[in-house]
């Protein structure tokens, strides 16, 4: 299909931040684009501002019998009225991964795929691209600091996408450079086993067009099987990877570093956000602009101006007093990375983590993972399981990871229980993380932090 010549398109699920991307693009295009979600948020209101139709209740009457495309995402129930009754009367209903599918069939596509670092990869891939004058049309699954956008488009038919695999979404895509950072257990209930959710990495490596590049982390588990026609592998600091950073140095609140690369190299790269593991983040997305054969003084004179991506180590209060830092983090090896880089980067302070868990299925699967990441915390507040597309599961809930944690000052609260926590207890390192809805939080925890 060529998306380029759609007139109206319509969205089931459009305040996702991967169907917002979309929206916006089509948009971009000149199309009229309407779209359902369950609630009102931010992005949905940025949306209707751009000039989209967006309504919230499921129904029939509301939804637009002209669209020549109906998107969806497959967070949406079965049970959904407006889904079902476009595919009774014959509408083209497809995923968003098959939008994402016939946009890198028909761009240079540079994806992103991994447990771990995609979004912040690809964001700082995508602003890279960008700010060198090379130019990219992004489609990110996180909201970039820089430009308060998940989606932005350019005249260079080149695309960024985060490659999502959940529900197997990216194995649609078609890649000429394909990014992979991590293999790690997740998604348990749409793949069974690990080996099985490998498998499926390794088959996203096979889709990478002719005469395509994959840039793959050093040392991963069946790195062997992985294809591409040509490969690359890179790390944080192992001289063994084809690219590594090596001299780094922390310094005023940055990371100064050097890479090396197979026949390149560059000096004193400078990196303004928190967490070491963004360092090898910006390895990875910096292998793929001398891919791209972009002026490497262009990279490094913009590497500085990165602001990161909001909800992955974003600093929401930062003084003499008090730190409070906002993730994402919802995998044990993501919250391990978070706590370990607040720890590092604010030695001394008192470091205390309140964690949503997210999914039931995730929570049981993980819960002995979990809890050794939390016990890095100095203290630790759970809130309830975020439940997002599942019913509740018998003997599962935040109890399962506190009764495995070594830590004893571990807690489990309501919000309103954490929001008055907050109030009550000397706070000098503070952080928040899951994929949940805990985000709901971070204002008012912010402005209590900053009126004491």
């Amino acid at each position: 299909m060529n998306v380029r010549e759609l007139k109206r398109v319509y969205f089931i699920g459009i305040g996702g931040i991967g169907m917002s991307a979309l929206a916006r693009f089509f948009r971009e295009q000149g199309a009229v684009v309407k779209g359902y979600d369950r609630t009102e948020t931010e992005l949905t209101k940025q949306l209707v501002e751009e000039g989209m139709d967006v309504h919230y209740t499921d129904d029939v009457k509301l939804l637009d019998k002209e669209a020549e495309l109906v998107v969806y995402t497959p967070a949406i129930p079965a049970a959904h009225t407006e889904l079902n009754w476009y595919r009774d009367n014959n509408y083209a209903v497809y995923k968003r991964s098959d939008v994402l599918q016939w946009i890198t069939e028909m761009m240079h596509a540079i994806t992103v795929a991994g447990t771990h670092g995609k979004t912040t990869i690809s964001t700082m891939t995508a602003y890279l691209l960008r700010e060198t004058g090379y130019g990219c049309n992004a489609f990110l699954g996180g909201v970039s600091v820089n430009y308060d956008k998940n989606y932005w488009s350019s005249a260079n038919d080149t695309a960024v996408v985060e490659a999502d695999e959940y529900d197997r979404s990216f194995l649609k895509l078609f890649p000429d450079i394909a990014v992979l950072t991590a293999m790690d257990a997740d998604h348990l209930d749409i793949y069974g086993t690990v080996e099985e959710m490998e498998t499926a990495f390794i088959q996203y490596t096979a889709n990478i067009k002719a005469g395509g590049t994959l840039v793959a982390k050093h040392g991963l588990h069946r790195g062997a099987d992985l294809k591409g026609d040509k490969k690359l592998t890179y790390s944080l600091q192992n001289d063994a990877a084809d690219v590594y950073a090596h001299n780094i140095e922390q310094r005023d609140g940055e990371y100064i570093f050097d890479i090396q690369g197979k026949d390149w190299d560059m000096q004193e790269m400078h990196l303004a956000i928190g967490g070491m593991h963004n360092v090898e983040n910006a390895v990875a997305a910096i292998t793929v602009t001398q891919l791209l054969g972009i002026n490497a003084d262009k990279v490094k004179k913009a590497l500085p101006g990165f602001k990161g991506v909001k909800r992955r180590f974003e600093y929401i209060v930062k003084n003499d007093r008090v730190v409070y830092i906002d993730d994402y983090a919802h995998h044990p090896a993501e919250l391990a990375a978070l706590i370990k880089s607040a720890k590092q980067l604010f030695k001394g302070r008192k470091c205390v983590v309140a964690f949503q868990p997210h999914l039931y299925t995730r929570t049981r699967d993980l819960a002995d993972g979990f809890a050794e990441s939390l016990d890095m915390a100095d203290e630790v507040i759970l809130l309830d399981i975020y439940p997002a597309r599942e019913l509740p599961i018998e003997g599962v809930s935040s109890a399962m990871i506190k009764d495995r944690m070594q830590n004893t000052a571990c807690t489990i609260l309501s919000k309103q229980g954490l929001l008055q926590y907050v109030k009550d207890a000397p706070l000098s390192l503070f952080v928040t993380a899951g994929a949940g809805d805990i985000d709901q939080l971070v204002e008012p925890i912010k402005e209590v932090l900053e009126k004491k």
